[in-house]
């Protein structure tokens, strides 16, 4: 099961909009374009950091490479 972080841009923490939360889950989202997919380059697609809301499930994407994740220790979360 995948383990909470926190993220932040910069010294910005990063929060949920819909229920102000702090903890996500974050995988690789492939941002697909339908020309793209088309001509047969899909992979060459950019992609960007999902970030799933650990309480709301509201999913938040960055294409910022700035965004840093962290591990929240146990206990903490």
């Amino acid at each position: 099961m995948a383990k909470p972080v926190r993220a932040a841009v910069g010294n910005v923490w990063v929060k949920c909009t819909f229920c102000q939360g702090d903890l996500f889950r974050d995988r690789e989202v492939k941002l697909n374009s339908s020309g793209m997919e088309f001509m047969g380059y899909g992979w060459a697609n950019e992609s960007a950091t999902g970030l799933v809301c650990w309480n709301c499930g509201y999913v938040h994407l960055f294409v910022n490479k700035d965004l840093e994740l962290y591990k929240v220790k146990k206990g903490e979360g």
